[in-house]
């Protein structure tokens, strides 16, 4: 399983967002994930005074991972390419390497983004 850089501030900070079912499974769930990409997102937002936390983005991130027992997935190579080669459904490129994260990985995604759907992938909210 995968959460989407939303999900994962939901996670952290208000998990109504997220479906019984959906948190259920988060805790059911030997290995969720995270990718590389929400540290770059996460510190982006907070950089541009649209996301406030108590603490540094690198502290944050780090504490949800070891909090959650989350697993880092890095951008590698395939991922990389696969996230250029995705039709053109979603522009946004964070979302485009969470996207193809997912197809490359074969997981399902947390988030709140239907248009993840539209590439195939489970979407769980």
């Amino acid at each position: 399983m995968l959460l989407d850089t939303c999900a994962l501030l939901w996670l952290a900070h208000d998990q109504s967002n997220i479906s019984h079912e959906t948190l259920r499974r988060i805790e059911s769930t030997p290995t969720v994930c995270i990718s590389a990409i929400s540290g770059f997102e996460i510190a982006i937002k907070c950089r541009a005074g649209k996301l406030r936390l108590p603490v540094p983005p690198r502290r944050w991130i780090d504490e949800m991972i070891g909090h959650h027992q989350l697993d880092v997935i890095d951008l590698d190579l395939e991922i990389s390419i696969n996230a250029v080669d995705l039709p053109p459904i979603h522009k946004d490129p964070c979302d485009r390497f969470i996207i193809a994260t997912a197809l490359t990985r074969n997981l399902p995604v947390v988030t709140a983004d239907r248009r993840f759907a539209d590439y195939g992938i489970e979407v769980l909210s």
